[in-house]
C-alpha cells in the first residue's frame, strides 16, 4: 500500500494506480457479483495465471480494497470479498461495463449492401 505522501496528485492517477491494470478490474468485476474462491476467480479471469491471480489479490487486500478470508477447516478454505471500500467502486465499474457495451454495439451494426 502507497502511503499518502506517494500516491499521485492527480486523483485519476490515482484510481488508475490502483485498479488501473486489466486483470484487477476482471478481479473486480467478479467480485461485484459476490464472494469468491481462487479456482472461481481464476476460472472467471480468462488467461490469468495461478501467480498472477496471487499477487494482484495480495495487492488489493493490501489497499484495502478486497477481503481475504480463512476458514479452518480441512482442507483450509479461502474466499474473497469487495471490503466496504471495495464497494465504492462499483459504479466506476459499471459505466466501464456501459461504456464497452455501447462501444462494441456502435461497431457491431450491420453494414448495408450498396446497389
Amino acid at each position: 500500500m502507497l502511503t499518502k505522501e506517494e500516491l499521485p496528485a492527480c486523483p485519476v492517477a490515482t484510481t488508475v494506480n490502483l485498479i488501473g491494470n486489466k486483470w484487477k478490474l476482471l478481479i473486480l468485476r467478479d467480485l461485484l457479483m459476490g464472494t469468491k474462491r481462487f479456482g472461481e476467480l481464476r476460472k472467471g479471469v480468462t488467461g490469468i495465471s495461478q501467480k498472477v491471480l496471487t499477487d494482484n489479490l495480495r495487492a488489493l487486500e493490501e489497499d484495502g480494497i478486497v477481503l481475504r478470508a480463512i476458514f479452518a477447516e480441512v482442507p483450509p478454505r479461502v474466499e474473497y470479498s469487495l471490503s466496504e471500500l471495495g464497494e465504492t467502486l462499483r459504479p466506476i465499474i459499471d459505466v466501464m461495463g456501459e461504456w464497452g457495451t455501447a462501444y462494441k454495439a456502435r461497431f457491431a451494426k450491420p453494414k448495408t449492401k450498396k446497389g
